[in-house]
């Protein structure tokens, strides 16, 4: 692409003191900014990913990979179809489970919840709940007594410890001569997980099968299956399979259709965040615009003196071509590198800044997770660089055509 005498005297332009210092400043900081802007969209997009893949791992831990629901109240034949679903290649487990809404109280304190019933054996074959729990124990759910298993911050707001009793109201109440009356029961906590999202650490109770179909009045019955894959990626073409064999009355729902508008909405944002955080990178190589011009007319002597000696306008081009273009690619190789050493290490970053200033920066309560995550995507590293060299070359174009048409004649009469 370039010749041995545009590289020579291209590089010893870049190494050449300039004359005018102000035009190193320039080119100075537009290699700054475009390393800024680099390392920025890198660290953002990596943070954006991050997020995206932990919120993802823990819905999916705790949503299971798919659902299998009736059309109806509840399944009563509910092994039947669970055998049937596993005939499918790609369904490696089952579970059953009940899901209601219900209040839980103790010492004072009232807060909404869903309790769901889970056989504990089955349910730790389609979920990591059972690995998020931090005291007592998930299996306990299976014991004859009425046991439950309650999220760390839920625990935290009720002032309720591992052995303490609580009570679960739920609105499907019995009718007396009074009117309605809910029902109520006392449940001992027997586990307390913490999955490090607010959302379900603050609202989300398990119990066991055999209680939550006593406590919801669901006799051999149960709301739904829940399924894991061996491809959460494919769940939409196994669910299209599973229509095909399961009665009229099924639903299936997978992790996608559960949190469909979450999973668009970051989609959507992060493509934004690449588009606008891509415009400081272009206002970066733009301006090495003004320092090949400066550059440019510090240099007509010299350019008028390579034309006199045989020199062609695209020799001419392609030397200040070049010359931008080194710039342009320090900038970026700069920003490449230090973006991904920063994107490596944001969480502990962040984490040392919440030691040294006593505060919490992330704050579960708005991020669902209460850690700064990140993922380097191979793909997004490569277009990133792909797009700041593109755009530095294309800012050297119109200072190197305008040095290309230097007369030299008119450069050199007033030397």
């Amino acid at each position: 692409m370039f010749s041995k005498f545009e590289l020579f005297v291209g590089s010893r332009y870049i190494r050449a003191k300039q004359k005018n210092s102000f035009v190193s400043f320039i080119s100075l900081i537009s290699i700054i900014g475009i390393t800024l802007g680099v390392a920025a969209l890198i660290i953002v997009l990596s943070v954006m990913n991050g997020f995206q893949r932990e919120i993802r791992s823990k819905i999916i831990g705790v949503t299971s990979h798919m659902q299998v629901m009736s059309i109806g109240d509840v399944f009563t034949n509910w092994q039947q179809i669970g055998d049937e679903t596993l005939k499918n290649k790609h369904v490696i487990a089952y579970a059953p489970y009940i899901d209601g809404q219900g209040l839980v109280s103790f010492d004072g304190s009232v807060s909404g919840i869903l309790v769901r019933g889970v056989d504990a054996t089955e349910e730790s074959k389609v979920d990591d709940v059972t690995n998020a729990v931090i005291a007592g124990n998930f299996k306990s759910l299976d014991e004859s007594g009425f046991n439950i298993v309650i999220g760390k911050t839920l625990a935290n707001s009720l002032g309720a410890r591992l052995g303490d009793k609580i009570t679960i109201i739920t609105p499907d109440g019995q009718i007396t001569p009074a009117g309605m009356v809910p029902r109520i029961k006392q449940f001992t906590i027997s586990g307390i997980f913490d999955t490090h999202m607010q959302e379900y650490d603050s609202s989300l109770a398990y119990i066991g099968l055999n209680q939550a179909q006593i406590l919801f009045k669901i006799p051999n019955g149960v709301s739904g299956l829940r399924l894991k894959v061996d491809d959460v990626l494919q769940t939409q073409n196994i669910k299209n399979e599973l229509y095909k064999t399961l009665p009229g009355n099924a639903v299936i729902q997978d992790w996608i259709d559960q949190h469909q508008n979450y999973f668009a909405a970051v989609a959507m944002e992060k493509k934004m965040m690449f588009v606008i955080l891509s415009l400081i990178i272009a206002v970066a190589t733009f301006n090495l615009v003004s320092t090949l011009v400066m550059t440019v007319n510090d240099k007509k002597a010299d350019i008028a003196i390579l034309r006199t000696m045989g020199a062609t306008e695209k020799n001419i081009m392609k030397i200040f071509m070049f010359q931008g273009g080194v710039s342009g690619i320090i900038g970026t190789v700069s920003g490449t590198i230090l973006g991904t050493i920063i994107a490596y290490f944001i969480g502990d970053i962040v984490h040392g800044l919440e030691i040294l200033t006593h505060t919490k920066l992330i704050s579960g309560d708005v991020y669902m997770i209460d850690y700064l995550p990140s993922q380097i995507e191979f793909s997004d590293v490569i277009s990133i660089f792909s797009i700041s060299i593109l755009l530095s070359i294309i800012a050297t174009i119109y200072p190197s055509r305008s040095a290309a048409k230097t007369n030299p004649a008119e450069a050199l009469r007033y030397e």
